[in-house]
């Protein structure tokens, strides 16, 4: 008499939480998806804005008229960092170098006023560096020291003999404070960045309306 060997039914395999999360019909994890795409392809744009330029961060709004009429309230400003394409150029020495930014002698820098992260960069020309003697002497300003002097476009006088609100005088800019040179502008779409959080409530609610209309549809058929 032959005996019959049992045959084990193989088990089947179980999916992967990554696997269930991504081939999900549920309108939860359908909103969750699609918001990490967001996510992800903002951080990728980041991510190649920064090794392009250098420095963080890469783009700026233009906020106010201060540098008309090279460049407008909305205009999103493209910036690298101060020594990338060459050394960072004041107006004095572009006078003599013939160096030319935005329709004007000398390179525009982003910097931190007074160094301060909780303020909003400042978008104006360097026109030259001082060390703290004149600083002192010139300047009048009690704790002197060595830096760029600042000033806009289309401002009448230098950033350093008026004053900022929550710092007071903005002091010559030191080099640990300037966060690059602009390169480069865009019209109008530094609107974006100005209205960032509006911009990501349109945005979110335009994929929850989606996903409800998808879900909708998936019920009916």
């Amino acid at each position: 008499m032959t005996l019959s060997k049992r045959t084990r039914r193989p088990e089947p395999e179980k999916e992967s939480p990554i696997s269930r999360f991504r081939e999900s019909d549920h309108p939860a994890v359908s909103l969750a998806r699609d918001l990490l795409w967001v996510v992800c392809v903002v951080g990728g744009i980041a991510l190649l804005l920064f090794l392009a330029s250098g420095t963080w961060p890469a783009v700026v709004a233009v906020e106010s008229g201060s540098m008309l009429p090279e460049m407008q309230i909305g205009d999103l400003v493209f910036v690298v960092a101060e020594d990338r394409f060459g050394p960072l150029i004041t107006s004095e020495e572009g006078i003599e170098s013939g160096h030319i930014s935005f329709g004007h002698p000398g390179d525009v820098i982003i910097f931190r006023p007074n160094g301060d992260d909780g303020i909003h960069p400042i978008i104006h020309r360097a026109l030259l560096r001082i060390d703290a003697e004149t600083a002192g002497e010139m300047l009048n300003f009690p704790n002197p020291h060595g830096g760029i002097i600042t000033q806009g476009d289309n401002n009448p006088v230098i950033d350093q003999v008026t004053t900022h609100p929550g710092i007071g005088r903005i002091e010559p800019v030191r080099d640990e404070w300037i966060i690059g040179k602009a390169v480069f502008s865009i019209p109008l779409v530094g609107y974006l960045p100005l209205h960032i959080v509006e911009f990501a409530i349109l945005i979110i609610a335009i994929i929850i309306i989606q996903e409800l209309i998808a879900s909708r549809r998936r019920e009916k058929n």
